[in-house]
């Protein structure tokens, strides 16, 4: 396809009004469902869908399939500087993303064995700013830390499941660690007294020890 008619293409993509809210909604990078766009597009769910389907067709948004349910992103970097200067010569800004999860489980809670919440996904963003993590594989310099807090990455690798992936965090609707290592990380978190279960619930007692702890050893201050 020609430059100019391929520029055309996804002009015309961004410029209708509801795909172009959809757009600036998921300019803070949190995911969300079809359903909750629709809402935001001001547009029927039927409808979402289509716009959604145009919109990932030229690029502009990926699906991330995570059980039953279906979160939609912006596709990358490019794409939201794009959208940015297009804001600015329009002299709006986007709307924030308002989590509607209780307190007590935004803040730290189970999601089947390992952290997620602001904690597990703090946690994720330190270890990949910190160069820990490659992708998801351990670095050699992430390995040597994680040792030293007493996470055992080769034993990790060596389990019949999936090492390390990126889990969407459904309340923070952004990626915190899953995986061999996301559960060596909780079971070294309550071994060590960092995070306390809460009974009868999946939420997560981030001890005063473990903020000093934490912070001290990732940089992550809750």
């Amino acid at each position: 396809m020609n430059v100019d008619v391929r520029v055309a293409s996804v002009a015309a993509a961004i410029g209708e009004p509801a795909r172009a809210r959809i757009l600036a909604s998921l300019l803070d990078g949190r995911a969300r469902t079809s359903t909750e766009l629709a809402m935001v597009a001001e547009v029927s769910p039927s409808t979402a869908s289509v716009h959604l389907h145009r919109l990932a067709a030229e690029s502009l948004v990926r699906v991330h399939v995570q059980g039953k349910h279906r979160y939609y992103t912006l596709h990358g970097p490019r794409v939201a500087r794009a959208l940015e200067a297009l804001m600015q010569l329009a002299g709006q800004s986007r709307s924030s993303f308002v989590p509607k999860t209780p307190d007590h489980l935004r803040q730290a809670r189970t999601c089947y064995d390992h952290i997620a919440g602001i904690l597990g996904v703090a946690i994720h963003d330190r270890f990949k700013s910190l160069e820990w993590l490659d992708g998801y594989a351990v670095t050699a310099r992430g390995e040597a830390q994680l040792a030293s807090c007493g996470i055992d990455v080769d034993a990790a690798r060596k389990l019949r499941r999936r090492f390390a992936y990126a889990c969407l965090d459904w309340s923070e609707r952004r990626p915190h660690i899953g995986g061999a290592l996301g559960a060596a990380l909780l079971n070294v978190a309550l071994k060590k007294n960092w995070v306390r279960r809460e009974p009868d619930d999946r939420a997560l007692a981030i001890t005063a020890h473990g903020r000093r702890e934490m912070h001290a050893r990732f940089g992550v201050t809750i």
